[in-house]
């Protein structure tokens, strides 16, 4: 059984989704044992309370670098002997020094079909707002591996929403978020669990 610690900033809605997934059985082969918030009032703590999940509080703020910071959550990681980490509404960009410990083994999920609307600073409604701009048809959300470079990791899985006449940035990421994101991120930590991710020339796999 995996150990799966949960990186969060806000909500938690995500985290709901993968709470949600584990307790109804859908989650195979790990368990969430963690939940780690950058800030104190984050509502997604009170959902791993309300879910019987131990949390530990970091806060960004109390940090001077970013580096210094992720050398904290490094710690409490391997702490809670991590085996996967899954960023879930997580605001805080991860130094090096997290990414490398834990190579292929932090995922997160961007409300978008990267490599489009991607990278640093597209984050919550800039994302959804810079696709209609652009004007898309679909867009959706990607699952992937976190590096050391924002969005850049390898893709694990996507999913797509069709974008409607007079969509707004707050509709598109209602639609996204509930039919893609709650979706995708649960399965995507079940795949890892059952070990069906396989790494080829930097790229994912599933394996049926």
């Amino acid at each position: 059984m995996k150990n799966i610690c949960v990186l969060v900033s806000g909500g938690g809605t995500n985290l709901q989704a993968i709470i949600d997934a584990e307790k109804s059985g859908e989650i195979k082969g790990g368990k969430v044992t963690c939940v780690i918030s950058s800030k104190a009032d984050a509502y997604a703590l009170e959902r791993a309370r309300l879910a019987g999940i131990p949390t530990a509080v970091i806060p960004r703020k109390d940090y001077y670098s970013e580096k210094m910071y992720s050398e904290a959550i490094l710690e409490e990681l391997q702490k809670q002997n991590a085996d996967l980490v899954v960023l879930a509404g997580f605001m805080t960009i991860l130094d090096e020094c997290v990414t490398k410990a834990f190579p292929y083994k932090i995922i997160n999920v961007h409300p978008a079909l990267i490599p489009s609307f991607c990278g640093e600073g597209f984050y919550g409604l800039r994302v959804h707002k810079a696709a209609l701009d652009y004007g898309v048809k679909v867009s959706g959300a990607t699952v992937h591996f976190v590096n050391e470079k924002a969005d850049a990791g390898a893709i694990i899985l996507q999913g797509t929403v069709n974008v409607e006449n007079g969509e707004t940035p707050e509709s598109l990421q209602k639609k996204i978020m509930e039919n893609v994101e709650w979706k995708l991120l649960p399965k995507a930590v079940s795949l890892f669990c059952e070990d069906r991710i396989v790494i080829r020339d930097g790229k994912a796999y599933v394996d049926p």
